[in-house]
């Protein structure tokens, strides 16, 4: 006689379960919700981690992207006031990426003409620093002699030579890096001209990969996201100039050499968001220490704490909070993990992916683009002025189409088709 087969009740969500009911009774609800979330949440921890290890074998790829996705969101601005101004797009291309290549080649030239300055004039101080330490080693608290001195310096070259291998191998390392980086630089001009020449008909052309039901989510999603990262660029760039400009005017007044380069070096820093600022600050610091002595090394760590002190509790709080609704521990987390997972790519993209990621997250969970009147497109038999409306935002071309996240352009006409027939 064969047993009954056990009673089959339908598990969380509706989905039937294949366990009895007095098991599962056995089993604590709280314990049941909790391993269901930990077997969900692993996967995804597993999956994300995966994508990251692939994605670090094309990094001379994803890198250059990204760059020029930030620059495209800096840049857009200038292309799309050219052609208000009756510029052809294509040559407001050309003149903003041109402009921009020359402002940042002129800014380079200049802070290395005034390195070869600087560097010449401060030598003689670093000489006089050594003889100072040597001075100390001698007459001080170790009484070194010269010879013992003169040992130490003979079993330093005698070490460098025997690890002449690895020194070579370190110099063929940099060198490949080098060409990595030229190679880099090239990908990001030729993607960023693509991105701001025709950035909407690309992300149009993404959106069309997928399912005719999610293409309105994803689209109002992409728009958001990449808005909130348009104002991530902006508000960072404030943040930064008015870090260069503190530590920089600082550094000058007090008579610290290589201001200008120290102020060009925490800009560029500072777009690593706390951090960047506050390392390069510290090399503004050990420069005082040099040139001027302690004194003025301990003015210039005042300056470097106040100047991020600021930034702290003003800037990024009150102007990057509200641009991106991030808070600023979620900044400094997204840095660190950032950095720990990706380096120095990982904490300078960490937080305008954060920052996208958030956006878009919101307007999907809030469903916005059931209420978004430029995605919407007018029912079969209704033809009021707001759908009239709505049908020519989806058809028309729009005039912002200048970021790589814009999907606007005469392609439009074909997705809004495609969204009209599915809501038939």
């Amino acid at each position: 006689m064969s047993r009954p087969s056990p009673e089959i009740r339908p598990g969380p969500g509706g989905i039937p379960g294949a366990v009895p009911h007095h098991a599962r009774e056995d089993v604590p609800y709280a314990l049941r919700i909790a391993a269901a979330w930990a077997w969900r949440v692993g996967l995804v921890v597993v999956v994300s981690g995966l994508l990251v290890w692939l994605l670090s074998y094309v990094s001379l790829l994803i890198i250059p992207l990204m760059v020029a996705a930030l620059l495209s969101a800096l840049l857009s601005p200038v292309v799309r006031f050219l052609n208000k101004a009756k510029v052809p797009r294509g040559l407001a291309v050309a003149i903003t990426i041109l402009g921009f290549l020359g402002l940042i080649g002129g800014a380079l030239s200049l802070v290395g003409r005034q390195l070869v300055v600087g560097f010449g004039a401060l030598w003689d101080q670093v000489l006089q620093g050594v003889v100072q330490i040597q001075t100390w080693l001698t007459e001080g608290p170790l009484h070194l002699t010269t010879a013992q001195l003169n040992d130490y310096i003979t079993e330093g070259l005698r070490q460098l030579q025997n690890n002449s291998s690895a020194i070579f191998s370190s110099a063929m390392t940099v060198g490949s890096t080098a060409g990595h980086l030229l190679t880099g630089m090239l990908l990001t001009i030729f993607t960023l001209i693509f991105f701001l020449l025709d950035g909407g008909r690309i992300w149009a052309f993404l959106v069309r990969l997928l399912p005719r039901k999610a293409r309105m989510a994803a689209d109002g999603a992409g728009r958001r996201g990449w808005t909130s990262m348009v104002q991530y660029i902006r508000v960072q760039m404030f943040v930064a100039f008015i870090d260069a400009l503190g530590i920089g005017a600082g550094a000058a007044i007090i008579g610290v050499p290589l201001a200008l380069p120290l102020g060009v070096l925490v800009f560029l820093g500072s777009f690593i968001p706390i951090v960047g600022a506050l390392v390069t600050g510290f090399i503004a610091v050990l420069l005082a220490l040099v040139a001027n002595g302690w004194i003025n090394a301990l003015i210039m760590l005042a300056i470097v704490l106040g100047v991020q002190q600021l930034e702290g509790h003003v800037l990024q709080p009150l102007i990057m909070g509200k641009a991106v609704s991030l808070h600023p521990l979620a900044v400094v987390l997204a840095v660190a993990g950032g950095s720990m997972v990706a380096g120095i790519p990982g904490a300078l993209f960490s937080v305008p992916v954060l920052a996208m990621l958030n956006a878009a997250v919101r307007y999907i969970a809030a469903r916005a683009w059931e209420a978004d009147p430029a995605l919407l497109s007018p029912r079969p038999g209704r033809t009021g002025p707001r759908n009239r409306a709505a049908s020519a935002a989806a058809t028309q071309p729009d005039p912002d189409t200048t970021s790589a996240l814009r999907p606007a352009g005469p392609d439009d006409a074909a997705g809004a088709q495609e969204r009209r027939g599915t809501n038939s």
